[in-house]
């Protein structure tokens, strides 16, 4: 059987971003829906309505078999695309490594990660919101989109000739830079500002210096 045209959407063009299929709109919608009323807030007829299609008359059925199949493929989707933006990411990083100091990587790594929880707010409102309920989908989030990034925390700074020699327990050191960028963007989602007033610059430009300083010292040259 052959999936409907409306399923796979119209044909993209050349150098254009395919449309979003039905089954991707649905994801969206949802996901928006949940962080902004609450998993058990949001009726399947209103993310119907939301995604194009007609409300009450079952067509996000045809995609997923419940609203809990709904959300729990919505988290999947964006574990798995953190996996791929995270090396991409690191990729894009050792391409610099000859060309740019590195205070400019450690700041372009920053930066990065805060793109990433940043790109990830209704995700981390739905989170904190409902998913004490979903343990299975906690360690999904976990083990998915958040280990990840520390992972790529530890790896950057292991693979980086400057830390070459430096004693320093580099998954504790991912754990404490990388939770610091974490709870910076998790703090503004929640409470609507950012730690001390910091604004990102300023945050920033105090993570560099902090992860600068783990670099081993150099005798003075004579």
């Amino acid at each position: 059987m052959t999936r409907s045209s409306e399923a796979r959407g119209p044909s993209a063009t050349p150098g254009t971003r395919a449309p979003a299929s039905t089954r991707e709109r649905i994801i969206r919608e949802a996901l928006r829906l949940f962080a902004e009323r609450g998993y058990s807030a949001t009726s399947v007829a209103e993310i119907e309505a939301a995604s194009g299609l007609s409300p009450g008359a079952g067509g996000l059925y045809r995609h997923f078999r419940s609203k809990y199949e709904l959300l729990a493929a919505a988290i999947n989707e964006h574990a798995a695309r953190t996996r791929t933006q995270v090396a991409e990411s690191l990729a894009a990083l050792g391409d610099m490594e000859d060309s740019v100091d590195v205070e400019a990587r450690l700041s372009r790594l920053c930066r990065a990660g805060l793109a990433k929880v940043g790109e990830e707010s209704e995700l981390t409102r739905v989170f904190f919101r409902d998913l004490s309920q979903f343990p299975e989908l906690v360690a999904v989030v976990r083990e998915g989109l958040l280990q990840p990034m520390f992972d790529a925390f530890t790896t950057w700074f292991r693979t980086q000739p400057e830390y070459t020699g430096a004693d320093a327990d580099w998954n504790g050191v991912a754990a404490v830079l990388g939770g610091a960028v974490v709870q910076y963007r998790l703090f503004q989602e929640t409470v609507g500002d950012s730690p001390g007033h910091v604004d990102k610059d300023r945050f920033v430009a105090a993570w560099v210096r902090l992860a600068a300083g783990l670099l081993p010292s150099r005798a003075p040259v004579s």
